[in-house]
C-alpha cells in the first residue's frame, strides 16, 4: 500500500460520506462532490485501493440483538514471551465477544471490549475462556453502566491534506 498517497479535499469528502452512509450509491456520491459518474466511481476505487477504505458495514443494535452487557477487560501478563504474546493476540481472534483488543500502555498490557448477553454469560465467558488465554495472569473487568457515545466515524475534517 503506498504510503505517499496524497488526499484531496473532495476525497476526504467522500470518506466523510461514505462512513456516514457506506450504502450511498455513485450516483449519490458524485452529485454531492459534483463529480461526474466515472471519475468518482475511480476515486472511491483508488481510495479501496490504497487502504483509505477497509470495507463497508452495517451498524447494529446489540441491544435489540440480546447483547445487553459490555464489559472493557483489563488483561496482564506476569511475563512477556514473544510466544505467549502471539498466541494470546491470534486466540482473542476466534472469540466472537470480543469486539477490539488494544495492546495498551499502563498498568495492564491489553484492554479488551466484549460483548455478551448477560453477567452470567460474561461470567461464563471470562472463567472458561478470558482466564484461559496464554499468558494470561490478571483479568480486571469493569461495567458499562450507560453508553454516552458510540461512534466509529474518524474526524475526516481534521485530517492534514
Amino acid at each position: 500500500m503506498p504510503t505517499d498517497v496524497h488526499l484531496d479535499q473532495t476525497d476526504g469528502t467522500m470518506l466523510d460520506l461514505l462512513q456516514k452512509d457506506g450504502r450511498a450509491s455513485n450516483v449519490t456520491l458524485a452529485g454531492r462532490l459534483n463529480l461526474s459518474e466515472s471519475p468518482c466511481w475511480r476515486r472511491q476505487k483508488r481510495l479501496e485501493e490504497n487502504g483509505f477504505i477497509k470495507g463497508y458495514h452495517a451498524h447494529l443494535d446489540r441491544r435489540r440483538l440480546g447483547f445487553g452487557v459490555v464489559a472493557f477487560v483489563q488483561i496482564s501478563f506476569s511475563i512477556h514471551r514473544d510466544d505467549s504474546v502471539i498466541d494470546f493476540e491470534q486466540a482473542v481472534q476466534d472469540i466472537p465477544e470480543v469486539l477490539f483488543c488494544h495492546n495498551i500502555s499502563g498498568e495492564s498490557d491489553y484492554l479488551l471490549q466484549i460483548v455478551t448477553r448477560s453477567l452470567e454469560s460474561y461470567e461464563k465467558l471470562s472463567r472458561n475462556v478470558i482466564r484461559r488465554l496464554p499468558g494470561v495472569t490478571s483479568v480486571k473487568t469493569s461495567f458499562s453502566l450507560k453508553e454516552i457515545k458510540h461512534s466509529t466515524q474518524l474526524p475526516i475534517s481534521d485530517i492534514q491534506r
